[in-house]
C-alpha cells in the first residue's frame, strides 16, 4: 500500500509543463528532507523557479524530493545554494538510481474479467432456463465472442509467468492455473462447435477473475516496498569537485581516484572515505552515530563517506573510493540483506510447491482412468478439466493476500503501513525487539526554565527556532510553545549549522558553535553576546510503558546506540531494557543483529537514522517511524505514520493472529479439496459446477480474512 501525494505535490510535469521545459535542460533530483507543509513546497518551488537557468521545478511532498529542469551550465551547487537562501536544506540525489518500476495494470485486467464474467453468466442463465438447439448455440457463440478475447487479455499475467517457468524447466502455481483456463476455453469452444449442451466460458472467466483478485491484492502489498540500497546509493552525488595545483575541476564520481583531493563545500556530503588535509568545520556524523550533535573536524582525521560538511569548506584526500567506501560497503550489506529477505519462503510458496505436482498428477490420472474405463475421450477430458478447476487454486492464491490486505486496512486505521509481501509472516516470528536510542526512544529536549535565559532571550530564541526544521530547532520550538514568536527579517539558514536574521534591527542567530573548552554547542547570539544552550535527553512519554509491555508479552529487548556509554547507560537504566550497547557503528549494529539471528533469534529492529539502515534491512523484521529518513523508511517492513511507537506490541499481536488466519485459510482450502476432488474425479462435477464450487471456497477464504478487522 502506498500513500499518494496531493495534486499540488505531484512531481511529474503535465503536458503543458513539458512545453515550458527548454530543449537543452536536464532533469536534476534534490532531496529536501525537512519540508513539512504546503507552504514549504510553495516557497521552495518559487525559489527554484525564480532562478534564470531553471525552466521548471516541482516538489513531491511524499518523497520530499525536488525534480528540477535546469540548463547544463547551472550546477547542482547553485540550485542547493538557491534553496539555502530561501531557508531550505537540500542534498543532491543520483537521479539514475531512483527509477521506479512500471505501474501494474492488473486493475484493468481485473475489471475486464469481472465485466465479461457477468455478461457471460447472464447468457448462461438463459441456457440453464431451458434454451435448446439453435437458441442455445447462439448464446454459446455470443459467450465465446465475449469470453475468448476477455480471457486471453485478462489472464496474461498467469500465461506469461507459466511460459517463463516452463521455458526455465520448472513449474509454478501459474502452470496449472493457465492449463485449467486454456482447457476450459478449448473444451467450451469444441462443445459449441459440436452443438453440445454444455460450455464453460463462465468457468474460465470466473477462475481468471478470482485469481486476479489475489494477484492484485498481492501487487498492492508489494508496491509499498522500494529498495533501500538504491535509495542509499542515490545519496552519493553524481559529480565531485577535485582540486589539483589550486585548480578545481568537477568530475564524475565514477572517475574519482584514490589519493585525489576533494573540495567539499558547506552543505555537501562526502562521496568517499577520506582524510582531512585542510579546513575547519563542524561535521554531521549522524550517518555513523545517529546523533544530531555536530562534531569538530580535525586536520589529519579520517572521516567516512556519507558525512555532511556543515560550516566551512574542507579539503579531503580520498582514501577509499567506489565500492571500497564506507557508504558503498553499507549499500552492499543492505543489498545482501534484501536478497536474503526476498528469499524468505512464504506460506503460499510452500503450499504451491506441494500443490502444483499433486494437481497435475490428479488431473492426468483422472483423464487416463476415464479413457480406460469409458473409452470416451471427450468425457475424460471434461473430468480432467473439472479436476484442474475444482482443486482450488483461487483459495490458495487468496489465502495470504486476503489476510495481508485485511491486516493492512486495520493497521492503516492506526496510521501504520505494512510493507513487503512476507513482512507479516516475518513479524509474526519475532521474539526479540532491538531499539535504536536517539529519535526512537529518546529525544533531546530544551529546558525553557534555565536561569541564564531572560524573557527577551526566549522570545528571540522561539522566533528563530520556528523558522528552522533542524531537530534541535524543533526541540526548542516545542519547549517554548507558550512563548509568542516575533518577526525575524533577512533570515538565512545554512544546512545543519544554523539560522541568522535580524530582530528589531539587531543581528541574531541560532547556530552550532563551540564553548570555552572548544566543545561543540548550540549558541544563541544576540548582537555580540553569545549564550550557550543546554539540552537534556529525555525519554519519549510512551517509551517506558512500551518496553514494559513487551516484557509482559514475553519479548526480549535490547538498546543499541552510537552515542556515548554514559548517555546509553542512563537511558538503559530508565527504560529497563534487557541489555544495552554503546558506540555502535552501522557495521557493528548489523553484526549484532546477525549474531542474534545466528543464535536462532528472530529480531525486530526499530530505528530511524541512516546509521540504522543496514540493521533495519538485515533484521528478521523492522519498524521505522515517519520521522525516519527516506532510506530508513524504505529498509523497514513497517512505517508508523503518526503517534508513538507504543503501537508495536499491538502490531506484533495482530501479525501473530494474521498468520493463524493464513494457516486457517490453507486448512479451508485443503478441507474443501478433500471433499471436492473425489467428486470431480468420479465424474459427478462438470467444469461449470467445479467453477461454482471454486468460487464458494474463495469467498470462504476472504470472509475468514475479513474477521481480522472486527
Amino acid at each position: 500500500m502506498t500513500l499518494a501525494a496531493c495534486p499540488a505535490c505531484v512531481a511529474v510535469p503535465s503536458a503543458t509543463e513539458h512545453a515550458q521545459i527548454a530543449a537543452d535542460h536536464t532533469k536534476r533530483s534534490l532531496s529536501l528532507p525537512y519540508i513539512t507543509c504546503a507552504g514549504c513546497i510553495q516557497g521552495a518551488e518559487a525559489a527554484l523557479n525564480s532562478h534564470s537557468g531553471v525552466s521548471k521545478a516541482r516538489i513531491n511532498f511524499s518523497l520530499k524530493r525536488a525534480s528540477i529542469f535546469a540548463a547544463p551550465n547551472v550546477s547542482d551547487a547553485e540550485l542547493i545554494e538557491t534553496l539555502k537562501n530561501a531557508g531550505f536544506d537540500a542534498f543532491v540525489l543520483n537521479d539514475a538510481l531512483l527509477a521506479k518500476p512500471a505501474t501494474s495494470n492488473l486493475a484493468i485486467r481485473l475489471g475486464v474479467a469481472g465485466f465479461a464474467m457477468m455478461n457471460v453468466m447472464l447468457l448462461s442463465v438463459a441456457i440453464w432456463s431451458g434454451a435448446t438447439d439453435v437458441t442455445r448455440d447462439m448464446f454459446h457463440w455470443i459467450s465465446a465472442g465475449i469470453a475468448l478475447p476477455a480471457t486471453v487479455f485478462a489472464a496474461q499475467p498467469f500465461f506469461g509467468a507459466a511460459f517463463k517457468a516452463l521455458r526455465a524447466g520448472r513449474v509454478n502455481m501459474d502452470v496449472p492455473i493457465s492449463l485449467a483456463i486454456i482447457l476450459a476455453l478449448a473444451m467450451s469452444l469444441y462443445e459449441t462447435s459440436q452443438s453440445g449442451e454444455h460450455a464453460y466460458f463462465d468457468a474460465a472467466l470466473s477462475l481468471t477473475f478470482f485469481l486476479l483478485i489475489g494477484r492484485f491484492l498481492d501487487e498492492r502489498i508489494k508496491g509499498a516496498a522500494r529498495s533501500a540500497a538504491k535509495e542509499l546509493s542515490a545519496l552519493e552525488p553524481a559529480t565531485v569537485t577535485v582540486e589539483l595545483a589550486g585548480v578545481r575541476t568537477q568530475i564524475s564520481l565514477t572517475n574519482l581516484q584514490k589519493g585525489a583531493v576533494i573540495f567539499l563545500p558547506t552543505g555537501s556530503r562526502l562521496p568517499a572515505d577520506g582524510q582531512i588535509i585542510k579546513g575547519d568545520s563542524l561535521l554531521d556524523m549522524s550517518f555513523i552515530t545517529g546523533e544530531c550533535d555536530p562534531v569538530q573536524s580535525l586536520s589529519g582525521a579520517d572521516i567516512p563517506a556519507g558525512v555532511i560538511n556543515l560550516t566551512g569548506p574542507l579539503w579531503v584526500k580520498a582514501t577509499n573510493v567506489g565500492a571500497d567506501s564506507s557508504l558503498q560497503r553499507i549499500v552492499s550489506m543492505i543489498e545482501q540483506a534484501e536478497t536474503a529477505r526476498n528469499s524468505y519462503t512464504s506460506l503460499a510458496d510452500r503450499a504451491a510447491r506441494l500443490y502444483v505436482p499433486i494437481v497435475h498428477f490428479l488431473a492426468l490420472s483422472a483423464f487416463v482412468f476415464w479413457v480406460w474405463w469409458s473409452g470416451d475421450i471427450r468425457f475424460a477430458l471434461n473430468v480432467a478439466v473439472a479436476v484442474l478447476i475444482i482443486t482450488c487454486p483461487c483459495a490458495l492464491g487468496l489465502a495470504v493476500p486476503a489476510v495481508t490486505t485485511a491486516v493492512n486496512a486495520k493497521l492503516f486505521g492506526k496510521r501504520v503501513i505494512l510493507k513487503g509481501d512476507t513482512a507479516l509472516e516475518r513479524l509474526a516470528d519475532v521474539d526479540t525487539v532491538v531499539f535504536d536510542k536517539t529519535g526512537t526512544l529518546s529525544e533531546m529536549q530544551f529546558d525553557p526554565n534555565a536561569s541564564y535565559l531572560s524573557p527577551d532571550n526566549l522570545v528571540v530564541l522561539k522566533s528563530l527556532a520556528d523558522l528552522s526544521n533542524h531537530p534541535i530547532s524543533k526541540s526548542i520550538a516545542k519547549a517554548l510553545a507558550e512563548v509568542t514568536a516575533q518577526t525575524i527579517t533577512g533570515t538565512s539558514e545554512i544546512a545543519g549549522f544554523g539560522i541568522t536574521g535580524f530582530h528589531d534591527g539587531v543581528a541574531v542567530s541560532l547556530s552550532a558553535g563551540k564553548d570555552a573548552q572548544g566543545n561543540p554547542v548550540t549558541l544563541l547570539k544576540i548582537a555580540n553576546r553569545e549564550v550557550p544552550l543546554s539540552f537534556d535527553e529525555r525519554l519519549m512519554p510512551w517509551a517506558k510503558g512500551l518496553v514494559q509491555e513487551l516484557h509482559t508479552k514475553g519479548f526480549e529487548t535490547v538498546l543499541l546506540s552510537g552515542d556515548s556509554a554514559a548517555r546509553v547507560a542512563a537511558i538503559h537504566q530508565q527504560l529497563g531494557t534487557g541489555s544495552a550497547q554503546a558506540r555502535m557503528t552501522p557495521t557493528q549494529k548489523t553484526d549484532f543483529i546477525r549474531a542474534l539471528m545466528a543464535k536462532g533469534k528472530k529480531p525486530l529492529m526499530v530505528g530511524d537514522g541512516l546509521n540504522d539502515t543496514a540493521a533495519l534491512a538485515f533484521a528478521h523484521a523492522s519498524i521505522a517511524p515517519s520521522t525516519a529518513l527516506d532510506v530508513s523508511r524504505n529498509a523497514a517492513d513497517v512505517l508508523v505514520l503518526k503517534g508513538g511507537l507504543d503501537v508495536i506490541p499491538e502490531i506484533l499481536t495482530l501479525t501473530k493472529k494474521a498468520r493463524r488466519a493464513m494457516v486457517q485459510n490453507f486448512a479451508l482450502a485443503i478441507g474443501y479439496n478433500l471433499i471436492a476432488i473425489p467428486v470431480a474425479f468420479a465424474g459427478f462435477a462438470t467444469p461449470l459446477i467445479a467453477a461454482l464450487a471454486m468460487s464458494l471456497s474463495s469467498i470462504s477464504v476472504i470472509l475468514n480474512a475479513v474477521r481480522i478487522r472486527s
